[in-house]
């Protein structure tokens, strides 16, 4: 009976989506398929909804037609699985995906639920660039003294379908003294070619600044392949001023002079690491949005925050809803609505530059449905 549903849905599905195209109609719309997975991920997914709901009455350019799946650590302890088996199926004819959440540990080792579900969708649609930007929001204090608004404005452009977290590897001998395991990070030519050509790219819309992070010194296979491909490429950008950088020394700098760095491009560890680093500097991870695409858009692209499911405040209303709206803000842009996507990311900066609502990761006693609250009363207050 669940693969009979499953099956229906995705006929009605590939039907609506025909509809759509037949209809023509001047309002945009979308289906989006909604996960709100594990932990907080539950709290702030419906808040990133209201927000973009609220955008759609205020402009009446778009409308988005959810549908939620209860996948996550949840449905694993039910069914032995993170998304049932045919679950990219299930999501292949949705324009979007929202993303809430992965990983609650102590139910579920993080390797299995994260490997699951969200790396299972990523390299299942090819999700090969995963952006993420580090901005110092207006009002909001960094740990790092005297920076202000503006001194904080970076993306990490990461590749998210090889590398450290391809999965080639194993292990011997289990629970014996001579036990061995080994990780083997892949690399391809044509994914680093593309994965670096976005960057490049992404650069020549911001300030034509491009770093390559890698570890070569050490890395003397997989790494330099990278410095090859970068120093190939950037014969194609002249106007793009470019550097090498090892990855540690890029950690050093993101913390010294984070000024100095407008777009970077890294590997899936490597960049993944970076951008925790930006949230950090930036003034809590609650404000760092995400996104998985695929650029081609052969595939539905995903749109999730870094902060994961912080199972230390589940409950307790109080997570940051911000890199949430901010994501969803992202899949507008993406979706082709720039001017939709601005207008939240204009209201959420004027929230946090009033201070007057703040969630305790900002130092306020807000709860999450408060800031969302405020966030959707200056998007109305803006006019059509």
């Amino acid at each position: 009976m669940q693969l009979q549903n499953q099956q229906v849905r995705i006929i009605n599905a590939i039907t609506w989506k025909q509809e759509k195209q037949e209809r023509g109609l001047a309002m945009k719309e979308y289906r989006v398929a909604v996960i709100p997975g594990d932990g907080i991920g539950q709290e702030v997914t419906p808040e990133g909804v209201r927000v973009l709901d609220a955008v759609s009455e205020a402009c009446g350019t778009y409308k988005m037609h959810y549908e939620y799946f209860p996948w996550g650590c949840d449905y694993y302890l039910q069914h032995g699985l993170m998304m049932p088996e045919n679950g990219l199926d299930i999501l292949r004819p949705f324009d979007a995906i929202y993303f809430g959440a992965v990983g609650l540990p102590k139910q579920v080792p993080d390797h299995v639920s994260l490997h699951g579900l969200l790396i299972k969708i990523r390299l299942g649609f090819d999700q090969f660039v995963c952006t993420r930007p580090s901005l110092l929001l207006p009002g909001v204090k960094s740990p790092l003294a005297d920076k202000k608004y503006g001194d904080i404005d970076f993306v990490i452009v990461r590749e998210n379908t090889e590398g450290e977290y391809s999965g080639a590897g194993g292990r011997s001998h289990p629970g014996m003294p001579f036990e061995v395991a080994m990780e083997t990070s892949v690399f391809t030519r044509v994914g680093v070619e593309r994965i670096i050509r976005y960057a490049f790219e992404l650069a020549r819309t911001r300030r034509n600044h491009l770093i390559c992070v890698t570890k070569s010194n050490v890395q003397r296979h997989t790494m330099t392949l990278w410095d090859e491909c970068f120093e190939r490429l950037a014969g194609e950008f002249p106007d793009v001023r470019t550097e090498h950088m090892l990855v540690d020394a890029m950690a050093a700098r993101l913390v010294l002079k984070p000024e100095s760095v407008d777009v970077a491009v890294a590997s899936n560890m490597f960049g993944d690491i970076l951008t925790d680093i930006g949230g950090a500097i930036s003034g809590s991870l609650g404000l760092s949005p995400s996104v998985n695409i695929n650029p081609e858009r052969k595939f539905p692209s995903m749109f999730e925050p870094v902060h994961g499911s912080a199972p230390d405040i589940i409950g307790m209303g109080i997570a940051n809803p911000i890199a949430m709206i901010w994501t969803g803000a992202l899949m507008l842009d993406f979706l082709g609505h720039k001017q939709e996507a601005q207008r939240i990311v204009g209201a959420i900066k004027d929230v946090t530059a009033e201070g007057r609502v703040r969630t305790p990761d900002l130092g306020g006693t807000s709860k999450t449905m408060e800031v969302t609250d405020e966030i959707i009363t200056k998007i109305r207050s803006t006019g059509r």
